[in-house]
């Protein structure tokens, strides 16, 4: 057996059942479940009509590679989204689909990484605990960037020395973040890429929330596009990930793609070749509808936005949070620094499920834990349940 499956931690949402064993909530009281990002919003007509139009593709095994048609509407997409050049992305070499980007991102760690030298794999912290793992089994060692207030919860590249860049081969960055919202400006990305440059690493930047986000007119910044920007055009030693579960609300459907650097796409491609997870058809005419439709994808938005309004008003002066920039996570900073035992009060007495802080992060090397004193709430369900929600954490606090 792999020792290294000693080493993983329990998950999230294991701990989180753990915390609520025992507890009796009030039956009269709806359940409401704040502390899973999988979004409630119905999944758009186009997609579904597609996936069920090809059903006969049941009986047809899928290619690794994907349609080229799928793989030429995801570079359309990605030219237009974020402003890459004339020439944009090779759909033959610099993209490949994938199912889902939780499965892309474990799996990358166990394609590029070589365990010979004792490597570090970076992560932001609090952070998808899939990072994590994937740095595990690939025989890698976990390295966690704190994100505080302090720095507007995004890693602070200046406290890591020589040494340790020097025993980096990947770095996973999640912009807009989960759980913070945060999002890396054009410019801290650029600096990234030129320090993968400089110490020889891979980014693998996590992007599946970018497209929930407030302002219509400012759209987050992506990895390809700070790349393009500065002249790499061959996108070296960057990949990204994208995902149809939060654009599209088809977290079901298991549909992404990593596109970037096509020498990483090559060794990739070969690895999945062997792994046999390729998308099945029928999924892939489905995200083809989806990547070539925006409207559903603005409709989105606009709900999100409509919660977090009415969200935020009602937490005004009772929880220390605020809009985030990106995402459908409001990371709310509890009154007492034990948010495990604010989340368990708050369910045997409102119904109500948050995810505390601490089951997304580790201790810092000072100790310190950035997820101590926080909760993060997905605001994934309907308006009304939202408010619902909104109303019962306003209760709980004045009932205290």
């Amino acid at each position: 057996m792999n020792p290294a499956l000693s080493q993983l931690k329990p998950y999230p949402f294991e701990r989180l059942a753990a915390l609520k064993q025992e507890v009796t909530p009030p039956a009269e009281l709806k359940p409401i479940m704040l502390s899973i990002g999988e979004p409630k919003h119905p999944t758009p007509a186009i997609i579904s009509d597609a996936l069920i139009t090809h059903l006969h593709h049941l009986a047809t095994y899928p290619s690794t590679r994907g349609l080229p048609e799928l793989r030429a509407a995801i570079a359309t997409w990605l030219g237009w989204r974020f402003q890459l050049d004339r020439d944009g992305i090779d759909p033959e070499t610099q993209i490949l689909p994938v199912s889902g980007t939780r499965e892309a991102l474990f799996a990358i760690a166990q394609a590029l990484i070589d365990p010979a030298d004792r490597p570090l794999v970076m992560m932001p912290n609090p952070f998808y605990q899939i990072y994590e793992g994937a740095a595990l089994l690939a025989g890698a060692q976990p390295f966690y960037l704190p994100c505080t207030a302090s720095k507007g919860f995004l890693p602070d590249f200046d406290l890591i020395d020589e040494a340790t860049w020097r025993r980096c081969q990947l770095l996973y960055l999640c912009s807009p973040g989960n759980p913070t919202g945060a999002v890396m400006d054009q410019a801290s990305l650029q600096r990234l890429i030129a320090l993968a440059e400089q110490h020889d690493f891979i980014i693998a930047a996590d992007e599946c929330y970018s497209e929930l986000y407030p302002d219509e007119q400012r759209p987050p910044v992506g990895l390809l596009q700070a790349a393009a920007a500065m002249g790499l055009e061959d996108y070296r030693r960057c990949l990204v990930f994208h995902s149809l579960s939060k654009r599209s609300n088809a977290p079901g459907l298991r549909s992404g793609f990593v596109a970037g650097d096509a020498r990483l796409i090559a060794r990739f491609f070969a690895y999945r070749t062997y792994h046999g997870c390729a998308m099945p058809l029928q999924h892939q005419h489905a995200s083809l509808a989806a990547w070539q439709d925006e409207s559903h994808v603005r409709e989105n938005r606009a709900r999100y936005r409509e919660k977090f309004k009415a969200v935020l008003e009602i937490l005004d002066g009772v929880l220390d949070c605020h809009q985030p920039e990106g995402g459908f996570y409001l990371w709310a900073r509890t009154p007492e620094a034990d948010e495990t035992s604010f989340v368990r009060e708050l369910f045997a007495r409102e119904h109500l499920t948050l995810l505390p802080g601490r089951f997304l992060s580790r201790p810092a090397i000072d100790g310190q834990d950035p997820g101590r004193g926080y909760v993060r709430i997905a605001l994934v369900p309907e308006l009304a349940d939202c408010v619902e929600a909104a109303l019962r954490i306003r209760r709980f606090f004045a009932s205290r």
